[in-house]
């Protein structure tokens, strides 16, 4: 019988590689002939994975500061269209998957004009631009909550709600929760995202000085930038801070079980995971995402009593009370962890699969 071939198409940041990794991982198990894309900042990412058939589709979002950027940046899409083209004509896939962000749209809109069916995925709580633009001609969109916004009511037949697509190493992680109702000390694990928040290595610091000096027994994991490393680690020497940095890595669950609070931006892909492993968090959206979709996120997760806000300009005056309330208050701990176990994405990738063989076996 032969392989059915899916070309999953992805790139930037971890939050989308990741996922997208995790879902050609299982697409192989089950059979598929499974191909990856990625332009050059999602490449980085994937030394783990050699094992994945890879292609470089180069890729740029619509740039508006000048007439320059906005002819380089259709310059560069046009030509990564045409790059895909061929590479779709020469695979002939069934299926193109797009995983979202300006990384994927390229290869969509080859798929689209070979009329060859393809999807695409959002797990933010805001469309992005380039689902929005995608949206039209594809098959379907995949979302992780009915939540979001931006999809007009036109296309509400297109949505299936699959939950959040995550390391296959967190669904099927085991850690446990009684130290963390227990909560008689504090284990802060800070995220800044795959690229590391700048601000955190920056204002965390003198929040966790406070705490040591407030008599709390600490321990601090966190990730930062190499070029951090020396600042950091003179700082938590100085003020005798239990510590431990590191950069990006592949290795999060060991992390995630060494903690019980953890303070993260707000991309959809971390927020899904400390869902999944049920670990209580405070999430500091990124001002500057587009759209404010981080900021979307993080609502969305506070609302539904999964974890707590705060805005990055409130990180000095309030982090420091919050981080001491929810010390000091085991209830609110019980109260996160207890809606937390609600949620689960353990059959995330059998619905998905399901689904895609109604789309492939589909003749429209």
């Amino acid at each position: 019988m032969t392989k059915k071939k899916i070309i999953i198409a992805t790139g930037g940041t971890g939050g989308h590689i990741f996922p997208a990794c995790s879902l050609a991982n299982y697409l192989i198990e089950k059979n598929y002939d499974v191909k990856l894309t990625t332009d050059k900042r999602g490449y980085k990412y994937l030394e783990n994975y050699s094992h994945l058939n890879l292609k470089k589709i180069p890729s740029s979002p619509l740039l508006k500061k000048n007439a320059v950027t906005i002819l380089y940046s259709i310059f560069l899409n046009f030509f990564s269209i045409l790059k895909s083209i061929n590479f779709l004509i020469f695979n002939r896939p069934s299926l193109v998957f797009g995983m979202g962000g300006y990384s994927s749209f390229a290869v969509c809109i080859a798929a689209s004009i070979l009329r060859i069916k393809f999807i695409i995925y959002e797990n933010n709580l805001i469309l992005g631009k380039a689902n929005k633009y995608l949206l039209p001609f594809a098959k379907k969109i995949f979302v992780s909550y009915k939540d979001l916004e931006g999809i007009k009511k036109k296309y509400n037949h297109k949505i299936y709600e699959v939950g959040n697509i995550v390391r296959e190493e967190i669904l099927k992680a085991n850690i446990s929760n009684n130290e963390i109702e227990r909560f008689d000390s504090l284990k802060i694990l800070v995220l800044g995202g795959s690229q590391a928040a700048k601000v955190f290595a920056e204002e965390l610091p003198q929040i966790f000085e406070k705490l040591k000096k407030s008599e709390i027994s600490l321990k601090v994991y966190q990730q930062c930038q190499k070029k951090q490393n020396d600042q950091l680690t003179q700082f938590y020497k100085r003020v005798n801070i239990d510590y431990e940095l590191f950069n990006f890595t592949n290795k999060i669950n060991y992390y995630y079980s060494k903690s019980n609070l953890v303070i993260t931006r707000s991309g959809a892909s971390v927020l899904g995971e400390l869902v999944n492993v049920k670990l209580p968090f405070i999430s500091i959206p990124l001002p500057s995402s587009a759209d404010n979709h981080q900021y979307k996120n993080a609502e969305f997760y506070k609302k539904k009593g999964l974890g707590y806000l705060l805005d990055e300009k409130n990180i000095k005056n309030q982090l420091f009370d919050l981080i001491i309330s929810i010390f000091k208050d085991k209830n609110l701990i019980k109260k996160i962890l207890s809606n937390q176990r609600q949620y689960s994405d353990k059959n995330i990738f059998s619905n998905l699969n399901s689904e895609l063989q109604k789309i492939l076996n589909d003749k429209n």
